[in-house]
């Protein structure tokens, strides 16, 4: 692939993933200036912009008219926007801009490789296990924004404002937490280098917790002094042991009925599923077991899938049955099957052929999971 690259464009693979992301900030560039109605403001500013202004500033959604956006605080206000044709953006993940993030990562990731392959680091599984923390520390993060939108409906000033708080939200959390990251990673790098330790992986999984701690910690601070921040340790508990118990029975059907499933991860594959769990588990006590175990109102869903799978549910399945099961429960099953399934494809030979591109692979299935499972998970642990 590299060669045939080099031969017909007379770039190396670097420069032309380079040439290829200018290209297209180019024209997104280009196309909002000649033509900003179209591509910026019904592009651009509703589908990435738009739902990150409303959602970093408390509303229930953003209008965009005249070159300037108005934020509106009811959902009559919102439905009226709508039906009145202009452009409007909500909070949250829609179908096009989950689309959009996923070439945007594709993206990233080729870039990322580039990068590991230039600094010859990242081709062993030690640099995953290391990577750890930082998969946990990007949705404790992303739930310190969350803290800080409760900050403001309290009447009080939030830890970081708008728009700086949208270096928290999706998509530009994504390139926040890859920033930390990847400083840890050249800084553990270096102390190895140097003969300061003699391994990089443990102080750069050190570097993960303190990063996971301090975001944590400053979310424990919130729950101690504000009123807009509480804490509900049985939520912790039963989603981390609802989702080891689910990852260990679904790990185990694996070793008895298709032990080549696992062969390509060992470990590492339990840890994917277990990552997965945790995002079904939390989704399943955030939107639906919430008044039982703490006595609030249940969270709403914040991902597409997740809100289309509760949505499907609820048609589906008798009322009388859904006031009993809920309705995200099906999300859990979706999330093991889809995990496994990922182990599977991830087999040795895989591993063998592109050592970095295949644990680059496995830290971003991992990631994907893991870090809105933390955010779920938090957000109900913390009441936001």
């Amino acid at each position: 692939m590299s060669t045939l690259v080099e031969d017909r464009l007379g770039l190396s693979p670097e420069r032309a993933w380079a040439a290829a992301v200018g290209v297209v900030t180019a024209a997104l560039a280009l196309g909002s200036l000649l033509f900003p109605r179209v591509v910026y403001d019904r592009f651009l500013w509703r589908y990435f912009w738009g739902p990150v202004a409303a959602d970093g500033q408390g509303a229930q959604c953003a209008v965009r008219e005249g070159g300037s956006t108005t934020l509106l605080g009811s959902s009559a206000d919102c439905s009226s926007a709508v039906a009145a044709g202009e452009v409007v953006a909500f909070p949250g993940y829609t179908t096009v801009s989950t689309v959009s993030y996923v070439f945007i990562l594709l993206g990233m990731l080729i870039g990322v490789i580039f990068l590991l392959r230039r600094l010859a680091i990242g081709d062993e599984f030690r640099f995953f296990y290391a990577l750890f923390p930082f998969m946990l520390f990007g949705g404790a993060l992303r739930t310190v924004e969350d803290a800080g939108i409760a900050a403001m409906r309290a009447g009080t000033e939030p830890l970081i404002a708008f728009p700086w708080s949208a270096l928290l939200i999706s998509p530009f959390i994504y390139f926040t937490v890859f920033a930390v990251t990847l400083g840890c990673v050249l800084v553990a790098y270096a102390l190895a280098d140097r003969g300061v330790v003699d391994d990089y992986a443990r102080p750069l999984f050190g570097l993960g917790v303190v990063a996971l701690a301090l975001a944590v910690g400053y979310l424990s601070v919130l729950a101690v002094v504000t009123d807009y921040v509480t804490f509900y340790p049985q939520i912790l508990a039963l989603t981390l042991l609802l989702a080891t118990v689910s990852t260990w029975i679904t790990w185990r059907l694996i070793e008895g009925w298709q032990p080549t499933i696992n062969q390509g991860t060992g470990f590492a594959g339990f840890l994917i599923i277990w990552g997965h769990a945790v995002d079904g588990v939390a989704n399943v006590i955030g939107l639906n077991w919430m008044p039982a175990l703490t006595g609030s109102s249940n969270l709403v869903p914040k991902h597409v899938v997740n809100e289309l799978i509760v949505n499907w549910t609820g048609r589906i399945l008798p009322d009388s049955v859904v006031a009993i099961t809920g309705d995200a429960w099906p999300f859990l099953l979706v999330k093991l099957g889809a995990a496994t399934f990922v182990v599977w494809v991830f087999n040795g030979e895989l591993f063998e052929e592109s050592p970095r591109y295949t644990l680059l692979l496995l830290i971003t299935v991992l990631a994907v999971g893991l870090g809105p499972g933390t955010r779920d998970m938090l957000r109900a642990t913390f009441g936001i």
